[in-house]
């Protein structure tokens, strides 16, 4: 029965003629010349051909095809005039692209798909059909992709916000974007302002129906304001310096790759900045010290607000990811840090709670300085025992606070004078509550493990905690206690 059926459906459908599709394009207010309707003919019967095999659509009833396809593939064409070259994303098996060539022949278009059955299909309509002027690109559009087109048109379901992104490195910048929408996308327009209204511009939002039918559209279309990947990258080489590194043997790698330990960040003055945040926050505030803009090859280039001097070490894909420790996969800055000061002990304290920091783990060393930096301590003084604050995961547990810190260098911890006014922080000291901080004094929390030295023991305070964990870990400890400061005597 069911080869019966297909039998019947195929012989039904030979009946239909370009004469029909011709009356139902008319219909729509679209009419061909003989050419391109003889080509949209042979791409309707290419489609009907590969279908089964390829799944391409699931429409099958003729009219709904040329109705729900190939009108609809056309009609922003005459709504607008469409900008060339224009890319059509995530096209399938060639809409609205091809059904557009074949309509403005005049138009450069590029068929984007990722799907290789479907990029086969593509390139085999395009080869039957004879378009001249259209490319197929056998792969997702993604912002690495960065062959400009001045008009992105799409019919597909993702959400607008997701394509402008997905677009960033190919649209010019004036180029449009053209989305061809149901009528309830409200939702999706507002959002995608929200996230991009200071890079693409809402310039039309067209409402329209496809003829004698019932089914409603809308033709949303933004207009890029700011350049394109590209067009920033070729920008960006004629402002800076570029190093194009692709050997891990290379010299200036190596020197790189030795900031990822507190040894090479001292001995080379130099830290390695992670994450879009700091990375940002960096450029803005100290501009003079940043040294170099450090990315994969494909990467975004230094923000035209970066100053002229940075470099931009343009890194293989492997190599950038050595350096990328915390798979952030975005730019990484090369920050040259001030110099510290000295504090020596028969200074004293200055006015305030100075944090006296021994931790040798760079994570707890950054995370206290974030504190130390958000309770407003006068001094940090990293004692000799400490981490070096310039460590890539100081940095990182510092969310970038370091950068802005009062660091000073300090003496061992068992050097410290026990005359000094230090407030120790030790699980068998007094709890803090209560505690009433002096004027100036030193905020002292021992090493992680073996903790204080016995001569300070005796005068700690504590962190109350219940019996359900031994102690807190050390950088919270600091926390809790800077905290408790801050609102003494409030």
């Amino acid at each position: 029965m069911a080869a019966v059926k297909k039998q019947r459906t195929s012989a039904g459908e030979s009946r239909h003629t370009q004469r029909e599709m011709a009356r139902l394009l008319a219909r729509s207010g679209i009419v061909l010349s003989d050419a391109g309707l003889k080509q949209l003919w042979s791409y309707h019967c290419l489609l009907r051909k590969h279908n089964p095999e390829l799944n391409l659509t699931r429409i099958h009833n003729f009219e709904n095809m040329v109705l729900k396809l190939y009108v609809d593939s056309i009609l922003p064409g005459t709504l607008v005039d469409l900008p060339s070259p224009l890319l059509d994303l995530g096209t399938g098996p060639g809409m609205p692209g091809i059904p557009l060539k074949i309509a403005f022949p005049e138009l450069t278009v590029l068929l984007a798909e990722g799907r290789g059955k479907r990029v086969a299909f593509l390139n085999t309509a395009v080869q039957e059909l004879g378009l001249y002027g259209v490319s197929v690109i056998g792969r997702a559009i993604a912002p690495d992709f960065q062959e400009p087109v001045a008009g992105v048109i799409t019919r597909a379901v993702e959400a607008m916000a997701a394509t402008l992104e997905r677009v960033d490195g190919c649209l010019s910048s004036g180029g449009k974007i053209f989305f061809m929408k149901g009528p309830s996308c409200d939702d999706e327009i507002a959002d995608a302002q929200a996230k991009f209204g200071a890079r693409f511009r809402l310039t039309d939002d067209i409402a329209y129906s496809i003829a004698h039918t019932p089914h409603r559209r809308r033709l949303v279309i933004f207009e890029r304001l700011d350049a394109s990947r590209r067009q920033q990258k070729a920008a960006a080489m004629n402002r800076h310096r570029v190093h194009v590194i692709e050997s891990e043997n290379n010299a200036r790698f190596k020197e790189l790759k030795k900031l990822l330990g507190g040894r090479g960040v001292k001995k080379q003055n130099l830290a390695l900045v992670a994450g879009v945040k700091p990375v940002t926050e960096a450029l803005a505030a100290f501009p003079d010290q940043c040294r170099a803009w450090i990315t994969r090859q494909d990467q975004t280039p230094p923000p035209e607000n970066a100053p002229s001097h940075l470099a931009w070490e343009q890194l293989a894909p492997a190599l950038f990811e050595a350096l990328d420790v915390f798979g952030t996969r975005a730019p990484l800055l090369l920050f040259e840090p001030s110099s510290m000061g000295v504090w020596r002990p028969d200074e004293g304290f200055s006015p305030g709670c100075t944090l006296l920091l021994p931790f040798q783990d760079p994570e707890n060393a950054g995370a206290a300085i974030r504190s130390a930096v958000a309770f407003g301590a006068a001094k940090i003084v990293l004692l000799s025992e400490c981490a070096h604050p310039f460590h890539p995961k100081t940095i990182r547990a510092s969310a970038g606070a370091v950068l802005h810190a009062p660091l000073f260098e300090g003496p061992s911890l068992k050097d410290l004078p026990e005359d000094l006014p230090i407030v120790p922080l030790s699980m068998e000291g007094a709890p803090i509550t209560g505690f009433s901080f002096p004027a100036a004094f030193g905020l002292l929390a021992g090493i992680e493990g073996p903790g204080l030295p016995d001569a300070w023991r005796s005068r700690a305070v504590s962190i109350p905690v219940t019996g359900a964990v031994e102690s807190l870990n050390a950088a919270t400890a600091i926390a809790v206690a800077l905290y408790a400061w801050s609102q003494a005597g409030k």
